[in-house]
């Protein structure tokens, strides 16, 4: 019986050495992911001159989750009657955090970013959206950098951990 605790013991923690590195490694998928949905959303807000909500279910039907959701809700939400779009920008940016491996400086980027969408003229927000992208490289390469440094640590250190306990315990 003991055996079988320890075992379970170790797996446990194990299992979230291993998601912590799983969230190391997906963090940069997902920051280019929405590099490649600000890119979009530029083409359509330049090229097609399309309205937001609009731009915003185009930007969803290119680009996968847990970003497709994010621009969906936003076009979804703001079809609607006249909406206070900086909450509505604000409540799906933390949900999209919560649902993602992004960190609080993606967060704060997009935040930003929400501030002006929709407030200048064309050429503004395009040097805008340009500007959240810079910002956004730049946690693209701390996101790398953060898995190349410790996603092999985040593995071993559940194992060794899992083993440490149990022989604490034993």
């Amino acid at each position: 019986m003991k055996w079988i605790g320890a075992l379970l013991l170790i797996g446990t923690a194990t299992l979230a050495g291993f998601e912590w590195s799983y969230r190391l490694t997906k963090r940069p998928k997902h920051i280019r992911q929405l590099k490649s949905a600000l890119q979009i959303l530029e083409a359509e807000i330049i090229y097609s001159q399309v309205a937001l909500f609009d731009a915003f279910l185009s930007v969803s039907k290119k680009i996968p989750n847990p970003l497709r959701g994010f621009f969906a809700s936003l076009g979804k939400e703001m079809q609607g009657e006249a909406v206070d779009f900086f909450a509505v920008w604000e409540s799906q940016v933390d949900e999209l955090i919560r649902k993602s491996s992004m960190h609080e400086n993606e967060k704060e980027i997009l935040k930003q970013f929400g501030r002006t969408l929709g407030q200048h003229d064309i050429n503004q927000q395009q040097k805008h959206i340009q500007l959240t992208i810079v910002h956004l490289d730049r946690e693209l390469e701390e996101a790398i950098d953060n898995d190349r440094k410790y996603g092999k640590v985040a593995k071993s250190l559940g194992v060794l951990s899992g083993v440490f306990i149990v022989l604490l315990l034993i």
